[in-house]
């Protein structure tokens, strides 16, 4: 079950958000009750929300290889690991669009 819960947040990590929000205090409990971060991390940073909370809840701390997995969430929702606009391109009829 934690492998599908790991394997969703990587496809649709928003969705994994509303849902942890909805079934468990996964989230609220990462950021003491305070909705405001929690809602900036779902529009803004969806991924760094998750290993935020995935650090806080099993460590109490964001140190060591928690802190290593909050910087490569931030990397990805950067768009600086995984596919860029340039990598994006594609030819529509012989020209590159």
């Amino acid at each position: 079950m934690t492998c599908l819960l790991a394997l969703l947040a990587l496809i649709f990590p928003r969705l994994t958000i509303i849902l942890l929000w909805i079934f468990s205090s996964y989230i609220g409990d990462a950021f003491g009750g305070k909705v405001l971060w929690p809602i900036l991390g779902f529009l803004f940073m969806p991924m760094t929300l998750l290993a935020y909370a995935f650090g806080i809840n099993q460590n109490g701390s964001i140190d060591g290889i928690y802190l290593v997995l909050v910087i490569i969430a931030v990397l990805i929702d950067l768009g600086i690991i995984g596919g860029s606009a340039y990598g994006g391109e594609r030819e529509f009829g012989g020209r590159r669009v």
